[in-house]
């Protein structure tokens, strides 16, 4: 059995990234997803909270399992046993990113990338998007597993002031 990891950063996860695991699934057989402890990013959620989030949504895959990780994917991979790296793929934008990702990673390692596109309804989604729709109190359960969705109504719960009288109202 061929295992594949498949890395980022997962704040929050959503609906593609689930697409993506059931599909490198599929394909592989074992999937590591490898959740990043340090990112270029700031993120909205530890990544222990990110771990956890991708664990209660992927409960029940057998095969699937969520791992929190520090330094080089390719170090990571190789540690974990991996021979393969999945990355998904929205659209042109990602590839060239990836691309260069993928060249990378190859120099590095020797390791292959596989890049796996969402299901068309998956295609408009990402993190950041999801993030910022949420902050502004949009419904993003339709977008994310219900432990995220969870998870951020909460968030945005305790981000927003309480509502109380208005300045000069009696």
């Amino acid at each position: 059995m061929t295992t594949a990891i498949y890395p980022g950063t997962f704040d929050p996860a959503h609906n593609g990234h689930l697409d993506v695991i059931l599909r490198a699934h599929m394909v592989f057989g074992r999937v590591i997803v490898a959740v990043a402890r340090v990112t270029a990013k700031e993120t909205l959620f530890s990544v222990e909270e990110r771990t956890a989030m991708l664990q209660e949504a992927t409960r029940g895959l057998g095969g699937v399992e969520v791992r929190p990780y520090s330094g080089l994917t390719v170090a990571f991979a190789q540690a974990a046993g991996a021979t393969v790296i999945v990355k998904g793929l929205r659209g042109q934008e990602d590839f060239e990113y990836e691309r260069r990702q993928m060249l990378m990673n190859r120099h590095l390692s020797g390791l292959d990338t596989v890049f796996l596109m969402p299901s068309p309804i998956y295609a408009l989604l990402s993190s950041t998007l999801i993030r910022e729709v949420n902050s502004l109190g949009g419904d993003v359960t339709a977008f994310v597993p219900p432990p995220v969705a969870e998870r951020l109504a909460e968030r945005r719960r305790k981000a927003s002031p309480p509502r109380g009288r208005r300045r000069g109202a009696r």
